[in-house]
């Protein structure tokens, strides 16, 4: 009675097979191998060169150039007339003229004269207040008479005038009887005639002076009519 082996099972026909499968691929390398070594290595070519080889230099690419820009457009001025021109030029030659210096001598000077006749009559007045004495009641009408007739006889009438007009003058003296000052109070309404009774009195300076020292006054008001 025979008894089959399994093939799975060792001792089998498959790991036998498989046992000289390997050895044979073993066997197959080492002989390859041998011969690969066994052969003699290719020789070696070098070339030798004078000078190298000029290597072409590639090219650049030239880059398009840009499109020209559009020239400035230039504008023409009109031409100026002849009157613009020559305020330009005033005004060029203020600029150009150093700025004016103000000289304050003569306003200094004005001031001064201003001060001094201030002076004159402040000393002016000093000088009247020695002078001046108060009158004792009114004016005595005697010497006031005498020196409206004096002031009369220098008159000279206007031939124009009309009617008998009045104009009052005040009038101040001083002992010797010298006219200081005359003021116009009241105008008859004739320039000519006010004016002509003015020179008359300054005229008839220095006045008639008083019989008695009392009866003198610095300061009265005369009164004129010319038919009177």
């Amino acid at each position: 009675m025979s008894y089959a082996v399994p093939a799975d099972e060792p001792g089998g026909v498959a790991p036998a097979a498989l046992s000289l499968l390997v050895h044979g691929v073993l066997f197959a390398m080492l002989v390859f191998g041998l011969r690969w070594q066994s052969r003699n290595p290719a020789p070696v070519v070098a070339e030798l060169w004078s000078e190298l080889p000029a290597i072409e230099q590639a090219e650049p690419k030239a880059e398009p150039k840009p499109p020209p820009k559009p020239e400035p457009k230039i504008e023409q001025k009109q031409a100026k007339p002849d009157i613009a021109i020559e305020r330009e030029k005033k005004l060029e030659k203020k600029k150009e003229e150093p700025p004016v210096k103000f000289d304050n001598t003569q306003r200094i000077r004005e001031q001064l004269a201003q001060e001094q006749k201030a002076l004159q009559a402040r000393e002016k007045q000093d000088i009247l207040k020695q002078f001046a004495q108060p009158a004792a009641g009114l004016p005595d009408a005697a010497y006031i008479d005498r020196i409206r007739t004096r002031i009369k006889s220098h008159i000279v009438l206007p031939s124009d005038i009309k009617g008998n007009p009045e104009a009052i003058f005040d009038v101040v003296q001083i002992p010797s009887g010298d006219v200081i000052n005359v003021k116009l109070v009241k105008s008859s309404g004739h320039q000519l005639y006010d004016e002509a009774v003015e020179r008359a009195i300054k005229k008839s300076s220095p006045l008639p002076k008083p019989d008695r020292p009392e009866q003198f006054v610095r300061e009265f008001t005369l009164r004129f009519k010319p038919y009177e």
